[in-house]
């Protein structure tokens, strides 16, 4: 009896080591880690990326081919309105206005002779010499000459329109900001030759979210940072498209800047744009988390969150600006998740953790 009273004994015992080996292989396959709510606070102000942009940009083209003779300007040169960019050959149109000023001399002498008949035959038919359908033909013929002759006008302006698309010349005073040809180089109709840009005019130009263009109006004066000058500068948004059909769902908008901050500003550089926000109900929480919650990877980035389980569970976030240490979650979180503090831990989507806070 005591020999069996033994044999159990040792069995429980043995049973509660292995029970106590594995509670604590357990414990030790979890992840320590400290734990805290995201910050929540009224969104005070709306940040978007923009750019700079000249208030008038021109790609000059021509409607001829032919090649180019001569090329005044290069990339930098200030110049006027109507002054003379570039020169394409036009041998073939001079010579296409030599027919048809020939064809306009023939056309008015043909005019001229038609006409004096048609005078003489009137009077003949007054005098009852000509018959009616004489007169009726004669008539015709003086009809047809002075058509032929407006023709040949016609043509001689279009050759003329034809030869202006070979001398070109700048549409507004500005800076050639591009020079796409060399001399020597067949201009197609339609190929892009120079781009110019007003000089002296810049406004910022961006796209705005569909979640903030409801807060957003033409006339909100805003405030720009330029990074690359390290400069703030005031603007006022000018114009606000009313549809994204053909563009995402983003917004076009543009915003025009004071003319004292306009000289050190250069087309292509990247702004940032603060929008104070004006909605009615005061607008929506803002949500931020630290930095060092943020792990990424490839392109996407996210939080892991301790859920109700103690579990790890990761959560794909599309983040904002930063303010100082954090950084604003725009979307993938919610004020009640439990946010894991440093992502430099090894975790994995569904692992254990021991919260230590």
């Amino acid at each position: 009896m005591k020999v069996h009273t033994f044999l159990y004994i040792a069995a429980i015992a043995i049973l509660a080591s292995c029970s106590s080996k594995s509670n604590k292989e357990k414990e030790e396959s979890a992840v320590r880690v400290s734990t805290y709510y995201p910050t929540s606070t009224n969104r005070e102000e709306i940040f978007i990326s923009g750019m700079v942009s000249a208030k008038q940009t021109a790609v000059i083209s021509t409607k001829v081919m032919g090649y180019i003779d001569k090329i005044y300007v290069k990339q930098g040169d200030v110049v006027k309105k109507g002054q003379t960019l570039l020169i394409i050959n036009s041998s073939d149109i001079k010579a296409k206005e030599a027919q048809v000023r020939a064809m306009i001399v023939e056309a008015n002498a043909a005019a001229k002779d038609a006409q004096r008949d048609y005078q003489r035959y009137q009077a003949l038919h007054e005098e009852k010499s000509v018959s009616d359908k004489e007169l009726e033909n004669v008539a015709l013929k003086n009809t047809s000459a002075k058509a032929r002759l407006q023709m040949a006008r016609q043509g001689l302006t279009e050759v003329k329109s034809m030869l202006a698309y070979t001398n070109i010349r700048a549409p507004f005073s500005g800076v050639v900001t591009q020079k796409m040809v060399d001399e020597g180089t067949i201009a197609n109709p339609g190929m892009p030759l120079l781009s110019v840009e007003q000089s002296g005019d810049m406004n910022v130009t961006a796209s705005v979210p569909e979640n903030y263009v409801a807060s957003i109006h033409v006339g909100d004066h805003v405030k720009i940072d330029v990074k690359s000058l390290n400069i703030n500068i005031s603007g006022i948004v000018s114009e606000l498209s009313p549809s994204a059909t053909m563009t995402g769902g983003q917004y076009g908008m543009k915003i025009s800047i004071g003319q004292k901050d306009k000289a050190k500003l250069r087309a292509g550089m990247y702004t940032g744009i603060h929008i104070q926000n004006k909605k009615a109900d005061g607008g929506t929480s803002q949500i931020l988390v630290n930095k060092s919650s943020i792990v990424t990877k490839d392109q996407l980035t996210g939080v892991y969150v301790a859920d109700k389980d103690n579990k790890a569970i990761l959560h794909w976030v599309r983040l904002g600006k930063e303010t100082g240490d954090q950084v604003i979650v725009l979307s993938g979180l919610s004020e009640t998740d439990r946010v894991i503090e440093s992502a430099n831990v090894k975790l994995y989507n569904g692992q254990k953790i021991i919260i230590t806070d």
